[in-house]
């Protein structure tokens, strides 16, 4: 029996490290050998099939353990994870999980609790995403100006103060994409500052 460890992140700014530390506390406390760490980042919502998770549980055998700090780490909806679930009994793997305490084995309780958990964690991502909906809202509702604040950028103000310093160079030669490209602006922005400069 082989025992693989299963971390995943949904992001680069987030860290691997925290699920790391926890399943090796776990490790100690009940003496068991990790002999393999499966690590990636990519989100839950791309199936497991595709992630390293597939290729995990297609190399693993009858009675093999996966350990993971809780059961959202196999995926994002209630499907995907009794999916994972399903895949695992059937080839007579064990799953562990550290927060959740859950032991998958063959047994019919042990699919019960596994799907109630599945369905716990995705009713409780609706809510929050329901909560953010309704808070965005109700800021909207209040005049609270939502998203990337009003304004010309860095870049445009520098045009903007240099704009006849352009139209000299444009009047001696140079191209507006030349000078688009060195400014690291789109033409078209450019040329909508050169007639804002020009009226």
């Amino acid at each position: 029996m082989a025992t693989y460890a299963y971390i995943r992140v949904s992001t680069q700014t987030q860290t691997l490290e925290n699920q790391k530390f926890e399943i090796e506390q776990w490790s100690r406390r009940q003496g068991v050998r990790i002999d393999f760490w499966v690590t990636e980042t990519v989100s839950g919502t791309v199936g497991w099939e595709k992630r390293k998770l597939g290729r995990l549980l297609r190399r693993m055998k009858k009675t093999d353990l996966l350990v993971c700090t809780e059961i959202s780490r196999l995926g994002r909806s209630m499907l995907m994870v009794m999916s994972v679930l399903n895949a695992c009994s059937q080839k007579g793997v064990f799953i562990r999980t550290i927060k959740d305490n859950f032991n998958l084995s063959d047994s019919i309780n042990s699919k019960i609790i596994a799907f109630a958990f599945a369905l716990a964690a995705e009713i409780e991502r609706n809510l929050i995403s329901q909560r953010t909906r309704e808070a965005l809202a109700a800021r909207k509702q209040a005049g609270v100006h939502l998203g990337r604040p009003p304004g010309p950028s860095g870049k445009l103000c520098r045009v903007m103060e240099d704009l006849p310093r352009i139209s000299a160079m444009l009047d001696g030669g140079a191209t507006k994409t030349a000078m688009a490209r060195m400014y690291k602006i789109h033409r078209n922005t450019l040329n909508k500052c050169l007639k804002v400069h020009n009226k």
